[in-house]
């Protein structure tokens, strides 16, 4: 099930994935997310499309202000 909503993506990442959303992970997966060159980037948007894309970015930058 692809998260529609913060709290679900946060628990599908924390909990399902047991990757812990540290300031490290959130600014690596930013930087990615944010390069359009990256081949993991052109991957998720094939896969997800420019509004999941930008949906995420949005969790993972919430997240890095929660982890403030």
């Amino acid at each position: 099930m692809i998260p529609t909503t913060y709290a679900d993506w946060r628990r599908c990442i924390e909990r399902d994935c047991g990757l812990p959303l540290t300031p490290a992970f959130i600014a690596a997966r930013l930087a990615d997310l944010r390069d359009p060159s990256s081949h993991h980037t052109q991957q998720f948007l094939r896969r997800y499309g420019p509004d999941h894309h930008a949906r995420v970015i949005g969790w993972f930058e919430q997240a890095a202000r929660d982890a403030a």
